[in-house]
């Protein structure tokens, strides 16, 4: 397996089956375009992808930068192989290199897959919140 920073639209179609829905376009290229987004995408050795991980850096006037692990989707034929884990690490990594201080992500309480990909990758838990959201469209 390895793993890659996406930069064209045509990989991250490529690898569309690893996202909840079709790539769009113009968001895709917008992700793209903007340096403090980043998409990381695992290949199997046949060249195939078969995990993503997207993450974007925020930063705030008294607290630096941080990386937020945005997405993460694995390929089921690539389930319970590490995949999940290897691009969170990736990930970290990349934020270690551009200066972020910490790395956090929200996931459901009782997706125990992706709680138990981000214990391996070395998150630990700090607390429940409530999450709180607005419909713009």
């Amino acid at each position: 397996m390895r793993i890659e920073r996406v930069t064209v639209a045509a990989e991250v179609h490529r690898a569309a089956d690893l996202f909840d829905a079709p790539p769009l376009e113009g968001a895709t290229q917008r992700f793209l375009d903007d340096p403090t987004h980043h998409l990381l995408l695992a290949y199997d050795d046949g060249d195939r992808p078969v995990g993503m991980i997207s993450g974007v850096e925020t930063t705030h006037p008294d607290k630096g930068t941080e990386m937020l692990v945005y997405e993460l989707g694995v390929a089921p034929v690539a389930r319970l192989q590490g995949v999940g884990a290897a691009l969170v690490e990736a990930l970290a990594a990349l934020a270690r290199a551009n200066g972020c201080y910490g790395m956090w992500v929200a996931t459901e309480s009782d997706n125990k897959a992706a709680l138990a990909t981000y214990r391996r990758a070395g998150a630990c838990e700090e607390m429940t919140f409530t999450m709180l959201s607005w419909d713009l469209s």
